[in-house]
């Protein structure tokens, strides 16, 4: 590592103002931070300094979506297997999973990335990070089959129209991501629903079969139009047709625990989440309509669709989502209400999570806002009784 800091330390010059790459100072300072944290000290006036920086913060995310991605990847090629009638190993699996998702993961980042770099050195300031997380998490909640073109333009949408005119990473009102699959929902809503998206019919490089017009519905998909699907530990382990990293509750779970062990995620919102979801699933069992997805238990709900990992990943994002110990618990709890709510009584719409936390990212600044005041007036009332 010594001798990577050197050699960064000698071309630093390079890139500063009256350097030969002067024009790339943002793209160098970018990664010389995300290499080493840095080390520069305020001189004035009084801050407090953490020992963790959002880069860091940001790398523990990436490393808790490790698990539902790879899962993610192996339930690809085992979906394709399965619904082509092909024969296939683990490794044959989990290597057609990996060949048709690594193009999208890639395609998120240059897309996201290029923009952030362009933004960055235009207004002559330092490439932000955020975009290290939204870039993993927008390949992860999509069809496996969604055109690569489509995420492009979606991704460059949200970064440029969700992020960027808010003032970039930290100032945006809704979570990029979330902001990139209603794009593609609501522009492109055949690539985005229905049965024919969740299954990939393409051979790559030899692996699987190529079949035209493959179709598998997901359990929600099911139960919106037909009957409630019997419950199944697949729904748990995640062996079914879904969005890429949205289907293993196990491996949500695992990255849940990393998330809360660090820190960087708050129980309180994840926790009310499903608290929310749970009572919502329960009062539709007892007195909702008589279809059958207000039908299917609240254990059911909170398995499938993208309840668990909106929960998990998507409802803490720090930026979007209420900032007040106790605005987390308003605040989550409609999240999961709200979820369930879309989902039974919306009848053209199976999933709800995401409409869910985008709403609820719109009202986040007012829990806070009664939170305080409510606080205000507590302390106000206790100095008049003390007086």
């Amino acid at each position: 590592m010594n001798a990577l800091r050197n050699y960064l330390d000698k071309i630093k010059p390079n890139f500063e103002e009256g350097g030969k790459y002067h024009a790339f100072r943002s793209v160098f300072e970018g990664f010389e931070t995300f290499l080493f944290v840095p080390n520069a000290t305020s001189k004035t006036g009084t801050h407090i300094h953490d020992a963790i920086d959002s880069k860091r913060i940001m790398s523990f995310v990436v490393i808790a979506l490790m698990p539902a991605l790879l899962f993610g990847m192996y339930n690809v090629g085992y979906q394709h297997f399965h619904a082509t009638g092909a024969e296939g190993s683990f490794i044959e699996m989990f290597g057609y999973g990996f060949l048709a998702v690594l193009p999208k993961i890639i395609v998120s980042y240059v897309v996201g990335l290029g923009i952030e770099f362009i933004v960055a050195q235009w207004k002559k300031e330092e490439i932000q990070e955020g975009f290290l997380v939204t870039g993993m998490l927008i390949p992860m909640i999509v069809p496996v089959d969604c055109p690569l073109w489509m995420l492009a333009i979606a991704t460059a949408f949200s970064v440029i129209f969700c992020k960027e005119v808010f003032g970039g990473t930290g100032m945006n009102v809704f979570n990029p991501a979330l902001i990139t699959r209603a794009f593609l929902f609501f522009a492109y809503p055949t690539k985005m629903s229905g049965d024919t998206v969740w299954v990939s019919g393409d051979s790559i490089f030899g692996l699987g079969k190529t079949v035209d017009g493959l179709t598998a519905a997901t359990p929600l998909g099911v139960a919106k139009v037909a009957e409630c699907p019997a419950f199944s530990w697949d729904m748990v382990t995640g062996l079914i047709p879904g969005s890429i990293g949205e289907t293993s509750v196990i491996a949500i779970a695992i990255g849940a625990v990393i998330l809360l062990w660090s820190g960087v995620a708050s129980w309180k919102t994840m926790l009310s989440v499903f608290v929310g979801g749970a009572l919502m699933g329960w009062v539709f069992n007892t007195w909702g309509p008589d279809t059958a997805i207000a039908h299917m238990p609240w254990y059911e709900h909170l398995c499938l669709g993208g309840f668990c990992f909106g929960a998990v990943f998507m409802a803490t994002d720090p930026v979007t989502s209420s900032r007040t110990e106790n605005g987390k618990f308003v605040y989550g709890f409609l999240i999961g209400a709200m979820a369930i709510i879309i989902r039974v009584l919306n009848p053209g719409y199976p999933e709800g999570m995401m409409l869910a936390i985008l709403l609820m990212n719109i009202f986040a600044p007012l829990i806070d806002y009664v939170v305080v005041q409510n606080n205000i007036s507590r302390r106000a009332k206790r100095a008049m009784s003390n007086n």
